[in-house]
């Protein structure tokens, strides 16, 4: 399948590990095979939640092919670094274990759109026009603000460009706008996923967007919020997802949110351990009673967060 016409929810993996900081190929199976049993029509991994800068390049690609060749959907690898010639390796190696394609993010030392634009124009001249790429437009963590004239841009310049992870925040009118210019003829049509946690996917489904590309701790709500909001069931879309704001706005606090998601998917016996490769931390005591006071709220309304204790 074309990643420019994918659908439902690409999952963000993490990538689990042991407090001593080594790589938990167990959990990753396991993980692997839990996304696809929720429902996840792809996963990527080595994204910001991936941890990817803490991961050496044998490692990256070690932790790529594993899910490639366990998963059964469409892979797609993040490939973002400080120059082209990693990124090149990544990504070939990454499409030779048989990824879908790549995801690249922008350096924030961009600024003007033909920065952005002759960027991009680059990466998918170093990486190799066969190789299908996904816009990171992320501009709270990259600093970098892609109009939807320049996202156009981009498309229009390069065939090989499939798909956008859209996280701008506010974000509704862009995707809107994007959608605008593929009816009005002036750029063809590619896949648009959201994150930032799925934080907004109710409105975003119905702004045009195709699904989540996100890691929030119940990928399977994700889903079927995707589902039920592609049927027209919209009050029911919009029930469960309601339910799940409260961790979801938890889970997307700065700084902590790995941690978060990390606690939840180890609670859900999806991952081991919570550990994060250091630099970083787990919750606190505090903090995990929070999360713990969550899901006992939330499995009031949603049986999968009735998790033992």
């Amino acid at each position: 399948m074309s990643l420019a016409t994918a659908r439902g929810v690409y999952v963000i993996a993490p990538t689990p590990f042991f407090d001593d900081g080594r790589i938990d190929e167990v959990s990753i199976d396991r993980m692997t095979d839990f996304f696809v049993a929720a429902g996840a029509t792809g996963i990527t991994v080595l994204g910001q939640m991936g941890e990817a800068p803490k991961l050496d390049a044998a490692e990256a690609l070690a932790v790529a092919t594993r899910v490639i060749r366990r998963a059964g959907v469409p892979v797609v690898v993040g490939v973002t670094a400080p120059g082209f010639a990693a990124m090149r390796a990544l990504a070939r190696e990454a499409m030779a274990a048989g990824a879908a394609g790549v995801m690249i993010a922008p350096p924030n030392t961009l600024r003007t759109d033909d920065q952005i634009v002759g960027y991009y124009r680059q990466a998918a001249e170093a990486i190799g026009a066969d190789v299908p790429f996904v816009i990171q437009d992320y501009p709270l963590t990259f600093s970098v603000v892609m109009t939807p004239a320049v996202i156009r841009r981009i498309v229009q310049d390069n065939p090989s460009c499939a798909m956008l992870k859209h996280e701008d925040w506010p974000g509704l009118a862009k995707i809107s706008a994007l959608r605008g210019f593929e009816r009005d003829g002036g750029m063809r049509h590619i896949a648009i996923l959201t994150g930032n946690g799925g934080l907004f996917l109710d409105f975003e489904m119905e702004r045009g967007a195709d699904g989540a590309m996100t890691g929030y701790c119940f990928p399977d709500m994700l889903a079927e919020v995707v589902r039920l909001a592609a049927a027209g069931s919209r009050d029911a879309a919009h029930d469960l997802f309601d339910a799940h704001l409260p961790l979801i706005r938890y889970e997307q606090q700065p700084g902590v949110g790995l941690a978060v998601r990390k606690y939840v998917l180890m609670r859900r016996g999806i991952i081991g351990c919570d550990a994060q490769r250091r630099p970083g931390a787990k919750l606190d005591a505090a903090a995990r009673a929070e999360v713990d006071y969550l899901l006992r709220r939330l499995a009031r309304v949603d049986p999968r967060a009735r998790l033992a204790q």
